[in-house]
C-alpha cells in the first residue's frame, strides 16, 4: 500500500495549470469545496466568499475545485468557470482545475480528504456538490456534507477553533 503524503504537500493544478500544493499557500486553515456552477447548492458560493473576507486575514483560505461529476453540473472550460465565478459571486478565493474527487482517477487531495469522517462519523465518497472539508493548521479534518452551509454553526465553530 502506498502512504499518503501529508495534506499540505499533494499537488494538485491550478486553473492556468500550474501545479500547487495547499504548503505553497502558507501557514492557514484550509476550507476545500467542490463546487458546481450548475448545481442548486451554488448559491452557497456567496457564504464561502463571506468567509474567505471574513477570516481570510485570521488565516483561512477557501479553495474551490470545480467538479462535473455529480449530474455533470460543472460543464464549462476553466475562462467560463471563473467568469461564472467573478460575475454571479464576486469570488476573490481561488478555484482550482477541474478534478474528479470520487473513483479511481479522483484527485489525489480528494483521495487523502475523503479518510475524514464527517460529523456523524461516515467516511467516504464525496456525496455531491459542494461537500467541504476544513483542514486545520495541524492537519486535523473537519468534513461538512453538501447541504450544511458554510454559514451554519458547527462549521463557524471549527473555523474559529482552527483559527485561535
Amino acid at each position: 500500500m502506498t502512504e499518503i503524503p501529508p495534506l499540505r504537500d499533494i499537488p494538485f493544478v491550478t486553473a492556468d495549470g500550474k501545479e500547487a500544493t495547499l504548503g505553497g499557500f502558507g501557514d492557514k486553515a484550509f476550507l476545500i469545496v467542490n463546487v458546481a456552477s450548475k448545481c442548486g447548492l451554488a448559491p452557497q458560493y456567496e457564504q464561502l466568499e463571506e468567509l474567505q473576507r471574513q477570516y481570510g486575514d485570521r488565516g483561512l483560505q477557501v479553495i474551490g475545485f470545480p467538479c462535473n461529476q455529480f449530474m455533470g453540473q460543472e460543464p464549462g472550460s476553466m475562462e467560463e468557470i471563473l467568469d461564472y465565478c467573478a460575475v454571479n459571486w464576486g469570488i476573490t478565493f481561488p478555484i482550482m482545475d477541474k478534478v474528479r474527487v470520487n473513483g479511481s482517477s479522483a484527485a489525489p487531495l480528494y483521495k487523502a480528504l475523503k479518510k475524514s469522517p464527517n460529523a456523524e462519523r461516515a467516511k467516504g465518497p464525496v456525496m455531491w456538490n459542494f461537500e467541504k472539508f476544513l483542514v486545520t493548521r495541524d492537519g486535523e479534518l473537519h468534513r461538512f456534507r453538501p447541504q450544511t452551509k458554510p454559514n451554519e454553526p458547527e462549521v463557524i465553530s471549527a473555523i474559529e477553533s482552527a483559527l485561535a
